[in-house]
């Protein structure tokens, strides 16, 4: 097991490997370097008709980094389909500290004053790698990768990395590649300059689909 300091963490993610704790109340973590890895390319994220009509109705407010550590919480909850969570505590704190130095995002969904889904993860050049997400109510993760998605494209990222494809993910596009070609795109992608606010906060579904849309 390993403790590690933020830019400890960033060096991981530019080599490739990312890590996991055993529990909640771990006290370190594991690096994991899989040998199959999960993205998910942004050219030809599916969104299916009724997500866009969800997009278009904006049943929900959409915000950027203003709620972090509330996102990273929410996605270390128990939910239906997973009891336990790879986020300790700790890695809690180190991804709260690489968001404080701007390396660390996320995407939050809001009803009123209550946040009922996120998702958040790591940039670096033009790589992004998404972490965790998660949804207290119907279709909130789902908006909030597709707006994640729409705000990596407009911002000219080149690999959104899932680093698993879940049967979940696979109906948005993902895939699953040996390490070899994730290791090529990374460099690749490392090389890149890419803009996470090029959409404005509060950019709404309307204009998320439309950056959806766009060819490259």
């Amino acid at each position: 097991m390993t403790r590690a300091t933020p830019e400890l963490l960033l060096k991981a993610y530019e080599n490739g490997v990312f890590p996991m704790a055993a529990h909640r109340w771990s006290g370190g973590f594991y690096w994991e370097d899989p040998k199959v890895r999960g993205i998910l390319p942004l050219d030809t994220f599916h969104v299916s008709r009724s997500l866009a009509k969800l997009m278009r109705r904006d049943p929900f407010y959409i915000r950027v980094n203003t709620a972090f550590r509330d996102v990273v919480q929410g996605c270390a909850e128990p939910a239906p389909d997973r009891m336990g969570t790879w986020i300790s505590f700790g890695i809690e704190d180190l991804y709260c500290e690489l968001h404080a130095m701007g390396h660390a995002h996320c995407v939050e969904v809001w009803d009123d004053y209550q946040l009922v889904g996120g998702i958040y993860g790591v940039a670096r050049g033009a790589a992004f790698f998404g972490e965790s997400m998660f949804s207290r109510v119907d279709n909130a993760s789902k908006i909030a990768l597709a707006h994640l998605v729409a705000r990596l494209k407009a911002g000219g990222f080149r690999l959104l990395d899932t680093q698993a494809v879940t049967s979940h993910l696979k109906t948005f596009g993902a895939i699953e590649i040996s390490r070899t070609q994730y290791h090529h795109l990374l460099l690749d992608a490392l090389a890149g300059e890419a803009d996470f606010f090029r959409l404005p906060q509060g950019a709404d579904g309307a204009t998320a689909l439309q950056s959806l849309t766009q060819t490259s």
